[in-house]
């Protein structure tokens, strides 16, 4: 299966590292690792910033744009392609995406736990959502994907319609980290690492509806009498085009 083609924006190494960290879900994880500071000190380019520490900018910017992932909707194709894009597109994005949204939740929680709109609770919600992605995905890689891989079953309706309730408790989480951050929009004089927070979260709401879409409304009906078919969901898997 192949992937509609978008041109990635090219990342400018003369562009400030706060503003990189605020823009590309992502960048806040490499910054941390590589001691750049995106957040006090973010008003540096990203070629001064990696000059002072003499990092090399040319494998910094890699690492950084491979961090912008194509949107594109895959094209038709088996059902075993499209279980391998979810996988790597999707799955394997969540898991890299909520370590790194916790700890931010956890920093601004601490830090401005003072401001009336400091989103509290953030963290925990952001912890007990991983868990639950962890164990859905999990059940859905080693036993309900290889079942579909393998042309499905008379039964396999039934682990499919388990997955479709938990795609509801995912948009239900969604909604509720929606109203603990106002629809993910960081108060007027926040830090970097909020700001880079909300623009992290507001990639990880995207993803996840355009995640439960996939499975809902493309791979899982071809496994499903006409009936079933429909995704019963409310607004998180994107069904209302909005």
């Amino acid at each position: 299966m192949t992937a509609i083609a978008e041109a990635a924006p090219t990342l400018d190494p003369s562009q400030a590292i706060g503003q990189i960290a605020v823009q590309l879900p992502g960048a806040t994880a490499v910054f941390r690792r590589l001691k750049l500071d995106f957040c006090c000190g973010g008003q540096i380019s990203l070629r001064q910033a990696t000059a002072e520490k003499g990092l090399d900018l040319q494998a910094v910017v890699q690492e950084l744009s491979a961090l912008q992932r194509p949107d594109g909707v895959p094209e038709a194709g088996t059902p075993s392609e499209l279980i391998g894009h979810i996988v790597s597109r999707y799955h394997d994005v969540h898991r890299q995406q909520l370590p790194e949204l916790i700890r931010m939740a956890r920093r601004v929680e601490a830090v401005h736990r003072g401001n009336p709109d400091v989103p509290a609770g953030l963290a925990d919600v952001l912890e007990d959502m991983e868990q639950e992605l962890l164990t859905h995905m999990h059940k859905e890689e080693a036993i309900l994907f290889p079942m579909l891989a393998r042309g499905g079953n008379d039964f396999v309706a039934q682990p499919i319609g388990v997955m479709r309730s938990e795609h509801n408790e995912h948009g239900e989480a969604l909604e509720h980290i929606a109203r603990l951050t106002t629809d993910m929009n960081p108060p007027p004089g926040a830090c970097n690492t909020w700001r880079a927070l909300y623009s992290g979260l507001a990639q990880l709401a995207d993803d996840l509806v355009n995640h439960i879409h996939l499975e809902n409304n493309v791979l899982f009906p071809q496994f499903e009498p006409t009936a079933a078919q429909g995704c019963g969901s409310t607004s998180a898997c994107g069904c209302s085009g909005g």
